[in-house]
């Protein structure tokens, strides 16, 4: 069996000299290699279709983002559609979309890339200054999308990838057929300090301590102990993936993806400020997004992220297509806390970019399977069923109506 060169001189730092103390703070069992082999087997184990995986170069940067492509070549019903882009978030990597990748990509292009500094995509140094670090993920999905020869897109972005697809779309909304913020990080502005939640004394003490550091540093510290602290503190990731994988391969890809040599972690604590506010809050400039361009806005019912944001956004934008959907159980990762009901949604926004017009608001006694009639002053909302597997509609109290009430919840 051939061996990786970089495999070999990390096995001999593990037998000779790891028990040093000079080298055990730095030694990490980790490679590009065994990286793109716990990706292989994550996407192996799910994609029962045609892809490709390649490095793209971007000319002017000198850059490559690793990407995996679904183009439907020789299909022209299919490969003429609008395609479907997706950018993941802080820490992630294409294969986190594994549960996705299949469904969306049936009757249309699909792409996904690491992200710039992250996965197995080049890590360069970025700017110390938030916009300048921004503009540096913007200008990085402008140079494949061009090298790509994509004309349009339906841009889809989680988490950090959703505060990039955002800004990328400030900067080139002519690229943007329909926008995707799932989970947006970065998007509110911090509140006023009596108005925050407050936190405990000693959470405040790490905080300090921590902050010159990038986020996930600990990892790389811990040497030979870092992937058992994946296991340890995410032991929800591997549930996520349980259907299909039963060993720890999901491990492993977060454990690779994070180990490596820190570059878009930089940049991300280049952008946010203490406790994960962004310093540039996307709040102040998503107003100034082409009204043209409809928003989707999706997040977890569960999920630490305050969903009234996109509630604030379909305010400020009242003249243009802004719909919130709440994924019912799910946490930040909708995409694989509820892979069904995330997919059905984004297909539903695929087929109205399709017809070139958004999507319609559901009629729920006719697209769902109806409960009990509600009492008066309730509003309706969306789950999904586990004993069918089926949407069904169900009642929300009233003191949690809201004035701008979701599209749906799912």
């Amino acid at each position: 069996m051939a061996v990786e060169k970089n495999d070999v001189e990390t096995s001999e730092v593990s037998s000779s000299s790891w028990i040093a103390p000079s080298n055990w703070l730095t030694w990490r069992p980790t490679s590009m290699a065994k990286l793109a082999q716990a990706e292989r087997k994550i996407l192996q184990a799910f994609l029962k279709i045609t892809y490709d995986t390649r490095y793209v170069s971007l000319p002017t940067s000198q850059n490559r983002l690793w990407t995996l492509s679904v183009d439907h070549k020789g299909n022209e019903s299919k490969e003429k559609k609008v395609p479907l882009v997706m950018v993941h978030g802080m820490g992630g990597g294409i294969g986190l979309w594994a549960q996705n990748l299949g469904p969306l990509s049936e009757n249309r292009p699909l792409y996904a890339f690491d992200v710039l500094g992250f996965g197995r995509s080049s890590r360069p140094q970025f700017s110390t200054k938030p916009d300048i670090a921004e503009n540096q993920f913007v200008e990085s999905i402008e140079e494949w999308r061009k090298t790509m020869d994509i004309d349009k897109m339906i841009l889809l972005g989680h988490s950090l990838g959703a505060y990039i697809s955002g800004a990328y779309s400030l900067k080139y909304p002519d690229r943007v057929k329909h926008l995707v913020l799932v989970d947006a990080w970065g998007f509110p502005e911090k509140p006023p300090e009596d108005q925050q939640r407050r936190v405990p004394m000693w959470i405040k003490a790490i905080a300090t301590v921590i902050k010159p550091f990038n986020p996930l540093a600990v990892l790389r510290v811990a040497g030979p102990f870092g992937p058992g602290l994946v296991r340890r503190f995410r032991p929800d990731l591997q549930d996520k993936f349980a259907d299909t994988l039963e060993d720890d391969t999901i491990f492993d890809y977060i454990y690779h993806c994070n180990a490596q040599t820190p570059s878009g972690e930089t940049a991300f604590k280049t952008l946010n400020t203490s406790f994960g506010w962004a310093k540039n809050p996307m709040i102040h400039r998503i107003p100034d997004l082409q009204k043209e361009i409809p928003v989707t806005l999706v997040y977890g019912s569960k999920s630490w992220v305050d969903n009234s944001t996109g509630y604030h956004i379909k305010y400020l934008r009242n003249e243009s297509f802004v719909e919130v959907a709440v994924v019912r159980g799910a946490g930040h990762h909708v995409y694989a806390d509820k892979p069904d009901p995330f997919n059905k949604l984004v297909l539903r926004i695929c087929d109205a970019v399709d017809n070139n017009t958004n999507p319609k608001p559901l009629k729920f006694r006719e697209s769902f399977k109806a409960s009990n009639e509600s009492p008066a002053h309730t509003s309706k909302t969306i789950s999904e069923s586990k004993s069918t597997k089926s949407l069904v509609v169900e009642d929300t109290p009233d003191n949690e109506d809201k004035e701008n009430v979701p599209t749906q919840v799912l």
